[in-house]
This record gives C-alpha cells, sequence and structure tokens, in this order.
C-alpha cells in the first residue's frame, strides 16, 4: 500500500542546505517534508566526513560535520519537519491544480505545493568494486552498500570491506551485533579517524573483529543468496571465507539521477536557475546548493544558505499569491512554530 504524505514544501535531499531551508521555510510557516535516498540525514557532511573540520561556516572558526547536521536539526525542530529517509524520488508529475506528486522507489508519494531540489551534487549511487556476479547478490540477498538497520545483521557473518570513516565506524558499531566481523581494507593505513582506525585495531586484538589489510575481497560465491567470499592478498594469496553478508564501503558517487529527466532547464548536469529566488525553468520548482547552476555559482556551503533563504520567500510567493509577506526579524519576534 502506498503511503502518502501532504506538505506545503518538498525538500529532496537532507544535507546541511536542505535542513537550513526547512528553518528559512519554517519562518514563513511553511510545512516541511524532507526526502533523500541516504538512510540518515547531513548528506555529505554525515556519510562522507562526519568528523572532518569545516572552516567557512560563519560564526565557528571550525566545526565537525557531524556537529553541523547536529546543531541544524536543533534549529528546525520547532517546525516539526517529517522526513522520508533511505528513499529516492523516481518519479514526478504536475498535477491538474497546479501542485506536485512525488514518488519514490519505495512507492512512497509526497503531495506538495513546491519542491526545493537541495540534492547536493545529485543523488548519491554507491562505488560498487569490480567483483563479477556481484550484483547477483543484491536486493537483499546479501551484497549492501550501506548499512539502514543495524539489526539486518544480527548474529552474522559478516565482511565489511573499506578503509574510510564508514567501514570503521561499522566495523567498531556491528562488532556488538554480528557474530562474526572482518575488515578488509585493501592498504595498510585507513583514510578514515586516526581514533577509530585505534579502536578497530583494539578490537582486533581483543578478538572482536578480524582486521584484514593488504587484501581485497575478490570473489562472492552462493546459489541463490550469498554464502562466501574470496580474499585475495597483494601477494597473490586466497582465502575462502563462509559470510552471511557483504558490505562493501568504498563512497559514493554523485549522479543527477532521475532529475534530470523532469524536464528542467539544464546545464552541465547541473540545474539552470533564476537567482531572484533560485526558481527553475519549471514554476513551483526550485534548486538550492550544488544542485544548480547560475553565473557566478561557488559550491559552498554557505552560499547554500543564503540561497535557502530566498528561495523561501519564492516558494511563500508561489503557494500563497495573493499574500504578502512582511519579514520579520528573529532577533525582535523570536523563532515561531508550527
Amino acid at each position: 500500500m502506498t503511503n502518502s504524505i501532504s506538505t506545503d514544501i518538498c525538500i529532496i535531499g537532507a544535507g546541511p542546505v536542505g535542513l537550513f531551508a526547512v528553518f528559512e521555510a519554517g519562518l514563513l510557516k511553511l510545512r516541511c517534508h524532507v526526502v533523500d535516498a541516504l538512510p540518515q540525514v547531513g548528506g555529505q557532511l554525515s556519510e562522507i566526513y562526519p568528523k572532518k573540520p569545516i572552516y567557512d561556516i560563519p560564526g565557528f572558526p571550525d566545526i565537525l560535520a557531524g556537529d553541523l547536521v547536529r546543531n541544524l536539526m536543533r534549529q528546525i525542530e520547532p517546525f516539526h519537519p517529517t522526513f522520508t529517509l533511505g528513499e529516492r524520488v523516481e518519479h514526478f508529475r504536475k498535477l491538474d491544480d497546479g501542485t506536485f506528486s512525488l514518488t519514490t522507489a519505495d512507492g512512497t508519494e509526497i503531495l506538495c505545493k513546491a519542491i526545493a531540489i537541495a540534492g547536493g551534487l545529485g543523488s548519491f549511487e554507491p562505488r560498487k568494486p569490480a567483483i563479477d556476479s556481484l550484483d547477483t547478490y543484491e536486493a537483499g540477498k546479501g551484497v549492501y552498500y550501506m548499512v539502514r538497520d543495524p539489526e539486518t545483521f544480527r548474529d552474522q557473518r559478516l565482511v565489511i570491506a573499506g578503509g574510510g570513516d564508514s567501514a570503521l565506524d561499522w566495523t567498531i558499531f556491528l562488532a556488538d551485533v554480528a557474530k562474526e566481523v572482518t575488515l578488509v581494507h585493501r592498504g595498510t593505513t585507513f583514510r578514515g579517524a586516526a581514533d577509530s582506525a585505534e579502536k578497530v585495531k583494539a578490537l582486533h586484538d581483543a578478538g572482536k573483529v578480524r582486521l584484514v589489510l593488504s587484501s581485497n575481497v575478490t570473489h562472492v560465491h552462493g546459489n541463490g543468496s550469498l554464502e562466501a567470499v574470496t580474499i585475495t592478498a597483494n601477494g597473490g594469496e586466497t582465502e575462502s571465507l563462509p559470510v552471511d553478508s557483504f558490505i562493501p564501503l568504498f563512497g559514493l558517487t554523485p549522479k543527477l539521477g532521475p532529475i534530470g529527466e523532469w524536464g528542467l532547464e539544464l546545464e552541465d548536469d547541473a540545474v539552470k536557475v533564476n537567482t531572484l529566488d533560485y526558481s527553475t525553468s519549471e514554476p513551483g520548482i526550485f534548486a538550492i546548493g550544488d544542485i544548480n547552476t547560475y553565473p557566478g555559482k561557488l559550491k559552498l556551503i554557505l552560499c547554500g544558505f543564503h540561497e535557502a533563504a530566498l528561495m523561501a520567500q519564492g516558494a511563500f510567493k508561489h503557494i500563497n499569491p495573493d499574500k504578502k509577506y512582511v519579514l520579520k526579524y528573529t532577533t525582535v519576534n523570536g523563532v515561531p512554530t508550527l
């Protein structure tokens, strides 16, 4: 059965710009529903570099990416936004009354009066290792490219591959969930946080996880579902390891995805906008952040925040063409609630 959600603005993308757009829309008493293909909010900040400092956020000499996401979530709490996470918007329809219907790959329908595309560089797709027949074991058959629900791996034998923050963090977390966890990394040093790497090594020394360095997973085996993987060392030695699930975590690559088929005016795989309000060529659809383009465009978070503020004004006028909005400063009026 399709899950149907009704809102004023559907924000596609739960990265920092999309989250701040919720705040700016909330000041105008516009309800927001946020949808993202990733299983958590924060976009690249959460998925790729949650523990790295950012230096160009006004008022913060430096702030960890993960902390910025948490602050943004606190900032939008008064407006009670709703979220659909782990689902990518696949289908778009403009209805007879000028509103929109969006449907995700999982069948969730979002009915809205305006759309704000804040998809960063686009929808993120996993970087898949070049392993024959890997796709045979996708769709719940043993190969996963992200962890949506850790309980999926309860009491399983897992092999995780990768050397970044995601691989390290999930190895640490799943050590207390899975029956066995093996982390395979092609190098001897990690790209992720040094503290996380030390925790993984400590778990290895304690016998809670197995750490296999200078190696790659080169083959997957099974009959209908995954049963084993072959690990090949850089020197050529091989080992077959029985597993229930294999989780290669080599990061994500951005693609414009289905949005590129909506009939919006594009330029170099980005959505062209009017800088008056960051509206696209389709009335009622706006684009903010790295996914848009215009003369002088800078792909900075702080620029996306500015775009979100003007987008909210444009969305308000689109939704309420007969209403006049008078700008009210939060220093005087505080933050209203919906």
